[in-house]
């Protein structure tokens, strides 16, 4: 069985989004600094069907971070942010599947991607995954609100944070409300650092509760 892994982009102060993130503002107002120093990266140049990009310690683990996972899960509010953005063939090109409370049919995108609305919980969206992925690991997209959730309930086996040197002063935390997290120490190590002049990649894994 694959790992359940998370990559995000977070500014100096833990916001993972501007302020005002919405369909209008996808990002929030400003989020797009937290993204800037991908965009040139010829994997994310590949995955936008360019040619080109930049090479480098930075490509090679966005590389590595895309080829794992076989399926996806996310959020209510991360797919409406991203539905009109991703258009008709987003980057995804694997199963979807998006916890909500608005059941509908599997809308198939092209380029491979179909999503998946999944009304009976994280849980349950995250056992569909699994399936879908055939023993490949499973990204968790976001939003925060779900991330958290999977940190608190143990179920996130990997963060891989882009720290980005911005303040951006209000929007969107990855951590809010510390009680939101259950409230408790929750211990990580580090794996590995990888530092670049535009973002520093810190890639963490849970460390288990003591018996």
């Amino acid at each position: 069985m694959g790992e359940v892994i998370a990559r995000l982009a977070m500014s100096l102060d833990g916001y993972i989004a501007g302020p005002e993130s919405g369909r209008e503002h996808p990002l929030g107002i400003g989020g797009e600094r937290l993204h800037s120093w991908v965009f040139g990266l010829r994997t994310f140049r590949r995955m936008q069907g360019m040619e080109g990009g930049a090479g480098g310690p930075d490509d090679e683990l966005l590389a590595e971070h895309v080829a794992r996972p076989g399926a996806v899960v996310m959020g209510h509010g991360m797919y409406i942010t991203g539905e009109i953005p991703w258009g008709d063939e987003p980057p995804f090109h694997m199963p979807v599947f998006v916890v909500t409370r608005h059941p509908r049919e599997p809308l198939v995108k092209r380029g491979g991607t179909t999503f998946h609305f999944v009304t009976e919980g994280p849980e349950r969206a995250l056992e569909l995954a699994r399936e879908a992925a055939g023993g490949k690991d499973v990204s968790l997209a976001g939003g925060a609100d779900l991330v958290g959730q999977f940190i608190r309930d143990g179920r996130l086996d990997e963060l891989l944070l882009h720290v980005v040197p911005v303040l951006l002063c209000d929007g969107r935390r990855l951590f809010g409300d510390p009680g939101d997290l259950g409230g408790l120490p929750i211990e990580w190590r580090k794996t590995q650092v990888l530092d670049s002049p535009e973002v520093t990649h810190i890639r963490l894994r849970r460390t288990p509760p003591a018996s």
